[in-house]
């Protein structure tokens, strides 16, 4: 037998110990089910939490600064504006809470910036998964975030003496709708955590926005006392309704108009700013 022909055989005979088609290995089993798309937002929700994990630092503008802005804000108008620190901290406590989780929401926008210049989200939109999952993830991780502010502060100020006429079950309530708002208005975060180029312009421009969202608004005083073209701002501000809601909520009442006002916005926010974020996140 020829050197060329005894080629041929061993070409055409499979080599000892090898598979005699790799495509027949790699599809010998069954194909996953594709992951749903729930499972795989709360996959990405359980990294955001990991990220905290190593990171705890993370939790400093959930916990100290919380605790700063409620005695600071207490102590330093509560005698001028109502004579009492104590009588005070009954119309503040709701609204510092609303001040602080809102002005945490733009830490999302940053942590989406910063996965970007890592190169991250490449390989994300290369896995056969639902496509907004990843920012639906990051969100699910911040609602941590903001429920751990909210019970901080809370706990903060029943220690002070704030005492919530709508026992726990307005606590409840009033938690539960300032999360869904903050999840519905941090969207807004991640179409800026897409568009700017890095996290120092993310945080410069949510703060454009924040400040005058929070302080003109009724936080801090009652909105009759400002003139009336601030006036007209602060009753189309999203973050009055918002606060009005929450304060009534742990007051003991219902105020059926202002949840509704807030709900409404917030289905705006995700349907204006989702829609926005995901076109972006396609196009990046």
């Amino acid at each position: 037998m020829t050197a060329s022909a005894a080629r041929q055989q061993q070409r055409g005979r499979p080599s000892q110990g090898r598979p005699e088609d790799l495509a027949t290995v790699l599809v010998a089993g069954p194909r996953p089910p594709r992951p749903s798309a729930l499972s795989v937002c709360l996959t990405f929700g359980w990294r955001a939490m990991l990220k905290i994990k190593h990171v705890p630092e993370q939790l400093f503008d959930v916990t100290a600064f919380p605790i700063m802005m409620t005695l600071m804000f207490t102590y330093l108008f509560g005698g001028a504006l109502a004579g009492s620190t104590t009588e005070y901290l009954q119309y503040l406590l709701p609204g510092i809470m609303v001040m602080s989780v809102v002005m945490t929401t733009m830490y999302t926008g940053v942590s989406v910036n910063t996965d970007i210049e890592k190169g991250v989200f490449d390989r994300f939109r290369t896995l056969p998964i639902w496509r907004p999952a990843p920012m639906v993830g990051y969100l699910l991780g911040d609602a941590f975030r903001y429920t751990m502010a909210s019970v901080v502060i809370l706990t903060v100020g029943l220690v002070l003496g704030f005492r919530p006429g709508g026992g726990f079950m307005g606590v409840v309530a009033g938690i539960a709708l300032l999360v869904a708002f903050s999840f519905a208005f941090s969207w807004l975060w991640t179409m800026f955590g897409l568009l700017l180029r890095t996290e120092k312009s993310v945080m410069g421009v949510s703060m454009m926005v924040l400040f005058p969202l929070t302080f003109l608004s009724n936080i801090l005083v009652e909105p009759r006392t400002m003139p009336g073209w601030l006036q007209a701002f602060v009753d189309v501000n999203p973050v009055t309704h918002l606060v009005a809601a929450v304060r009534g909520l742990m007051d003991g009442h219902w105020p059926g108009g202002e949840i509704s006002w807030t709900l409404i916005a917030s289905g705006v926010l995700i349907a204006v700013f989702g829609t926005l974020t995901m076109r972006l996140y396609n196009r990046k």
